[in-house]
């Protein structure tokens, strides 16, 4: 029988890694693009943060798409098909959060951003080139798994200090902050960027899961 039926079922040598690997890529970009936006001096130049970085979640979702195709459409995957999927499904998710929070800075433009903001977004962007560093280091799972059991338990780190400093933000929010819009506006800023660390988290333990599987 002709094998060029069955060959359309079978994915291109190491076609999930390169999705993947775009997508942690996109998730550093969008990391990156975040404090510059957060430090920007002027609404202008947040607006075209805001505007690259929607721009990167487009990207996004175009590869989550990709891989999601690829898992309906082939036979053939390197890891369980379910891990692939909530893998692919928490990255996405890393770039939405930071998306939402540059949003969110453009639309409501604070009076003045805590230093907490810039600390946060500092570890979303650790969190991110923890998440590319555990992608690019999948297709040699067997020769290496402590290593990308160490980038786990790293992401898991960086959301506890994430958490931390988010909880100490509110109280100081709460404590010092007079004006109930601020206070609305500066919570729903930083509870994005929190939760691009939490993300970042079940990107790990997914990773961890496929670890477990198959080292």
């Amino acid at each position: 029988m002709n094998n060029n039926f069955f060959s359309m079922f079978v994915p291109k040598k190491n076609e999930y890694f390169v999705l993947l690997s775009e997508m942690a890529d996109a998730i550093v970009e969008v990391a990156n693009l975040n404090i510059e936006c957060i430090t920007a001096e002027t609404h202008e130049d947040i607006v075209e943060y805001s505007s690259k970085i929607r721009e990167q979640k487009k990207i996004g979702s175009v590869l989550l798409g990709k891989i999601v195709r690829e898992l309906h459409n082939t036979f053939v995957a390197p890891f369980d098909r379910e891990d692939i999927n909530n893998l692919a499904i928490y990255m996405k998710d890393v770039i939405d959060h930071i998306s939402s929070c540059a949003k969110r800075f453009m639309m409501y433009s604070p009076k003045n951003m805590p230093s907490d903001s810039r600390l946060l977004a500092e570890l979303v962007k650790d969190a991110a080139e923890t998440i590319k560093k555990a992608i690019n280091s999948l297709d040699m799972l067997k020769k290496n798994p402590q290593n990308i059991t160490h980038l786990c338990k790293k992401l898991e780190n960086i959301e506890n200090n994430s958490d931390e400093i988010y909880e100490n933000f509110l109280i100081k929010l709460f404590k010092e902050e007079k004006d109930a819009i601020e206070i609305i506006k500066l919570k729903d800023i930083l509870y994005e960027l929190e939760h691009a660390t939490d993300s970042a988290e079940h990107v790990g333990k997914v990773i961890g899961t496929i670890v477990v599987k198959y080292a």
